[in-house]
């Protein structure tokens, strides 16, 4: 049969006579009934309902605080302020008292919030320059034309880092007191280093070689950002390896998030001293704001989030949600097939034809 492939006429495109080509090959087809399919409902109902309880218990462990500074308090004022342009060079402090009732066991981490800020959309997302990011000095003279109109000052200047994106980054920045028991206060120390992904930090973010000039040297000639209060080498006054493209902030603002209301790690509690080895100890705090970004423009709200961690993340209820309707709706279906079997027999003889 194979041979006659080789010739011409209606027999040439018949397939060989092999086991593969004429589907004889061994197969398992299994039977699905009622002993079979229902304990296999059950199991999965039970499984699910297990995985929500456990994730549903792992969640609630996680101890969050979210406040909205955006008109809290003195804040009032400055955001009166920042809705005009022409004091946004002006610079307009405050600060929002508030009691933690329970204390912050373990890791805390500070971010900071943001909702109404479409970082999502298309044009913003292409506003940058990751050549340049990455610490070409020829993208420092000459940025990409993706970052127009943010890509020169009104001197001509070439700006860096260039882009929309790295335009807009949030500039409020926080000191966060703990009040104790009364004065002094104390100043809760905050890790400002290694709260970027290790790529970003390292592949995706360098600065240009010096070539034994400072980084100031380096970006002589350009321009800083139009909405910027400082240049990129001078981000970090505290740390002069915390500055340029490699600055933390700024890494994890040019991370741009995918849905309008968002938050980012600002900090990450340091607990080597006391009072705080063990986490944020319950009390009062206040936080000391330097108010510089303006949200009226879009509706947009902003708040400080202090929170603890899990294997799981942050406090999120979807999963655990999820499993638990899940599980659900999977033992209704069980027990409506368990009634049906039950009422008219596994050999169907109760059935009316």
């Amino acid at each position: 049969m194979g041979k006659s492939n080789a010739n011409s006429g209606p027999l040439s495109l018949r397939p060989d006579n092999s086991a593969f080509k004429q589907q004889r090959l061994p197969a398992w087809s299994p039977m699905l009934t009622a002993n079979t399919v229902l304990p296999f409902f059950y199991f999965v109902a039970v499984l699910f309902l297990l995985l929500g309880v456990w994730l549903l218990v792992t969640v609630q462990s996680i101890q969050e605080m979210k406040l909205d500074y955006t008109e809290a308090a003195t804040c009032k004022a400055c955001f009166e302020k920042r809705k005009n342009v022409s004091h946004a060079s002006e610079t307009c402090t405050c600060m929002v008292v508030f009691t933690i009732d329970k204390a912050f066991k373990g890791d805390v981490f500070f971010y900071y919030g943001l909702r109404n800020f479409h970082q999502n959309l298309r044009r913003y997302m292409d506003s940058r320059d990751d050549t340049q990011m990455v610490g070409r000095k020829q993208k420092l003279e000459n940025p990409s034309t993706y970052c127009f109109p943010f890509d020169r000052d009104q001197n001509g200047l070439p700006i860096a880092p260039c882009g929309a994106v790295a335009n807009s980054i949030f500039n409020d920045t926080f000191r966060l007191v703990y009040h104790g028991s009364g004065p002094p206060f104390t100043e809760v120390p905050l890790l400002r280093r290694g709260i970027t992904w290790y790529t970003d930090k390292n592949v995706k973010f360098r600065n240009p070689k010096t070539e034994n000039q400072t980084l100031a040297q380096v970006f002589q000639g350009t321009a800083q950002p139009l909405y910027w209060q400082k240049p990129v080498y001078e981000l970090d006054p505290f740390d002069p390896t915390n500055n340029g493209f490699i600055n933390d902030g700024l890494i994890v603002w040019m991370r741009e998030a995918a849905f309008p209301n968002f938050k980012k790690l600002y900090g990450i509690l340091y607990r080597a001293d006391e009072p705080f080895t063990e986490g944020l100890p319950a009390g009062t705090y206040s936080i000391n704001i330097s108010y510089n970004f303006p949200v009226q423009h879009f509706q947009g709200r902003k708040q400080v989030v202090l929170t603890t961690l899990t294997w799981f993340g942050g406090q999120n209820h979807f999963l655990p949600i999820a499993y638990l309707v899940t599980s659900s709706l999977v033992l209704l279906l069980a027990v409506i097939q368990t009634v049906i079997w039950w009422k008219f027999g596994k050999d169907g003889k109760n059935m009316e034809e």
